[in-house]
């Protein structure tokens, strides 16, 4: 991804050999700002990144820590690089606790300062993004120190090859997170598909692709979706359903990068990055059998957990804002203060998803240009429980927890087959897919309730 913006970064070092190779070494669109001795630091000034040399004079006592401190003071958002020959643990640690995100070791590597300095922009383009004028860009909204801590995670996954494990409840904007993964990286092929919704007999040919006459059916060649991301990103969304007779089939591409389609003898090699999202612990589904043990050490190579919104509720302003404002110009509806404090007395089980959902609905339904607190109350006030039921003001906590949820999930999706037209439409509600839900019923033996 080509960067049309300037940054600027701060040198602090009292070896101009240093400030002179670092410039050398800076891409052209990162503007200079040099500092030899301490009363030359312009601590006002806006910088993107600083680097920072713990001595300012020889045998001196280092004084990086300080000046660290100083700079994030002035702009807590500044990238921080500390330098030094002295590669003491306390003074390392020291520069951490003073606000320093990495620290180098000198003499600089220019390959190592690249590759930061492509990192930190990457956080930057994250943070920057302008919702108004960049309407079709992927962004994280949010700027709770949850939210900060993930676009980092992010930022520091740029040119990264290996696998990517994104992990987190069901609605927390795994997709999102992927595609910004995605467009750090550049103009490439992305690939999104949920495994879910891919039927076992099928998974081979739909991800490896087939040739004419393979079996019935095939007849032309079919490239699969290892193959069409080939240069770029593969994103394969709730991993965790995909069913252990196929893990190993996606261990080996893993491993080897080969791709064979289905009735083919030769192997192409594919180059792409594969990024894979779970709403369930896959190092539990391993305990108890239901994931390959390789292949998650495989997958999680690199690791994104997602925070559920009910831990980063500072994230609720401006989600909600930003959901509004996409309902315009069709319906002009802000939101009050008290509507936002209502928003974020609720525990939001379905996440960032539910609430897109509830300002969708509030932004209809609320009868005055802006959504007062009794509007976001009448919405989300909970419902009475319908007869038959289960009552979970009396749990039997004997049954265990896994049962526990078995009863709730299949109490849920009766309910959706009874209130919706049809198996396609209650998939939608549920927000999973039709296969999914077909499994489920069987699962909880619900055929009756199909409508």
């Amino acid at each position: 991804m080509k960067n049309t913006r300037v940054f600027s970064l701060l040198i602090v070092d009292d070896d101009q050999l240093v400030h002179q190779a670092l410039k050398m070494s800076l891409p052209n669109h990162w503007k200079v700002f040099s500092a030899s001795k301490l009363e030359a630091i312009q601590y006002e000034r806006f910088y993107h990144a600083a680097f920072v040399d713990m001595h300012l004079e020889p045998g001196a006592k280092a004084v990086g820590p300080q000046i660290i401190e100083k700079l994030v003071k002035h702009n807590n958002q500044l990238e921080v690089v500390a330098m030094s020959g002295d590669l003491s643990r306390a003074l390392m640690e020291s520069c951490l606790k003073a606000g320093a995100q990495r620290f180098l070791a000198k003499p600089l590597m220019p390959e190592e300062i690249l590759l930061i300095l492509e990192k930190i922009e990457a956080l930057w383009d994250l943070r920057s993004v302008d919702p108004a004028s960049n309407r079709g860009t992927i962004r994280w909204v949010g700027n709770s120190s949850a939210s900060q801590k993930i676009k980092k995670r992010i930022a520091d996954l740029r040119g990264e090859t290996n696998p990517v494990l994104i992990e987190g409840e069901t609605g927390c904007g795994k997709e999102v997170a992927a595609r910004l993964l995605h467009e750090q990286e550049g103009d490439r092929p992305f690939i999104a598909v949920n495994l879910a919704s891919i039927p076992e007999n099928l998974f081979e040919s739909e991800m490896f692709g087939h040739i004419k006459g393979a079996f019935t059916g095939a007849d032309q060649n079919k490239v699969g979706l290892t193959e069409a991301a080939h240069g770029g990103d593969l994103f394969l969304d709730e991993i965790e359903a995909l069913p252990l007779s196929q893990q190993a089939k996606l261990l080996r591409f893993l491993e080897t990068g080969e791709v064979r389609r289905v009735g083919a003898k030769e192997s192409t090699q594919v180059k792409t990055r594969v990024i894979v999202a779970s709403n369930k612990p896959l190092d539990k589904m391993v305990a108890a059998g239901e994931f390959r043990e390789d292949l998650l050490y495989r997958l999680a190579s690199q690791r994104i957990e997602l925070t559920p919104l009910r831990d980063r509720l500072e994230d609720i302003d401006e989600l909600a804002k930003h959901f509004l404002a996409a309902e315009r110009p069709r319906r002009n509806k802000s939101i009050a203060d008290d509507g936002l404090e209502a928003l974020k007395k609720y525990n939001w089980p379905g996440n960032v998803r539910e609430l897109k959902r509830v300002c969708e609905q509030l932004s209809l339904t609320s009868p005055l240009p802006f959504i007062r607190e009794e509007d976001v109350n009448s919405w989300l006030k909970p419902a009475a429980t319908p007869a038959g039921a289960p009552s979970y003001t009396m749990i039997d906590f004997n049954k265990g927890l896994n049962t526990l949820v078995e009863d709730f999930e299949a109490h849920v999706i009766r309910t959706c087959l009874k209130e919706t037209a049809d198996i396609e439409q209650a998939a939608k509600v549920l927000q999973i897919s039709r296969s999914n839900l077909y499994k489920k019923i069987k699962d909880y033996k619900l055929d009756e309730d199909v409508p």
